[in-house]
C-alpha cells in the first residue's frame, strides 16, 4: 500500500494581512511624500528663477525709459518725483511722438507696480485717471535701508554716495534701480544704474 501524504501550506492570518497593509501604506505614503517634496522644490525654484528672470528684464525696460526721459507734453521737468520707494518721470521711451508717456514706479508690499499715463487731447494733457497700473515685480524685500532707487548727481562714479532723502530733483542725474528678491536660499539683488540723456553733464552715454 502507498501512502499518501498530504502537504498544507499555511495562509495568512487576519492579523498578518492587516500588519502587512500597514507596513505597505506606510511604505506608499513615503515614497508619495517623497516625490511630493522633490515636486515642490523643482516647483519653487522654477518659481524663483522666473522672478529673477523678470527682475532682469525689467531693469533693462527701466533704463531705456528713464535714459529717454525728458520734458512732459505739460512742461513738466524730466523728473517729477523722487523717492527710495517712489519715481515718476517723462520718458518718450515706446510713446507715438510727439506724446510724452508719464511712468510712475512704486513699492507696496513687496511688489513694484508700474503706472503708464499717455497724453491726450489738443493740446496733449495727461489725465491721471487714465494711469494703467500693473504689478511688474513680486517677492521684493526692499526696505528703508536698501530702497529700491538710488539717487547720484553729475559726478558718479562707482564709489560715490548716493543722494539723501528728501532729495533734490535738480541733483538727481543717474539713478539706479535696485530689487533684492526674497529665495529659497536667501535674497538675490538685481540692479542696474543710468544717465539721464537729458540731464547729465560730464557723465558718458
Amino acid at each position: 500500500m502507498k501512502t499518501k501524504i498530504l502537504s498544507r501550506q499555511k495562509g495568512f492570518t487576519l492579523a498578518e494581512m492587516l500588519v502587512a497593509i500597514f507596513i505597505f501604506s506606510i511604505l506608499i505614503a513615503g515614497v508619495a511624500g517623497f516625490i511630493n517634496t522633490i515636486f515642490k522644490s523643482n516647483k519653487e525654484e522654477m518659481s524663483e528663477l522666473d522672478r529673477i528672470n523678470q527682475a532682469t528684464l525689467l531693469t533693462a525696460d527701466f533704463v531705456n525709459e528713464l535714459r529717454n526721459a525728458s520734458i512732459g507734453n505739460n512742461g513738466g521737468y524730466p523728473l517729477s518725483q523722487v523717492s527710495g520707494s517712489n519715481i515718476i518721470f517723462y520718458s518718450s521711451f515706446g510713446a507715438t511722438s510727439p506724446a510724452v508717456k508719464r511712468i510712475r514706479y512704486y513699492l507696496s508690499g513687496g511688489t513694484l507696480y508700474k503706472g503708464v499715463v499717455v497724453p491726450t487731447g489738443n493740446p496733449l494733457t495727461y489725465n491721471l485717471a487714465s494711469e494703467v497700473v500693473m504689478p511688474v515685480q513680486f517677492n521684493l524685500t526692499n526696505n528703508v535701508s536698501n530702497p529700491v532707487f538710488y539717487y547720484y548727481d553729475g559726478d558718479y562714479d562707482s564709489n560715490a554716495a548716493p543722494l539723501i532723502e528728501p532729495i533734490n530733483i535738480n541733483q538727481a542725474k543717474f539713478i539706479k534701480i535696485n530689487l533684492v528678491i526674497l529665495g529659497t536660499a536667501g535674497a538675490h539683488t538685481i540692479s542696474s544704474g543710468v544717465a539721464v540723456r537729458n540731464l547729465k553733464t560730464n557723465l558718458g552715454n
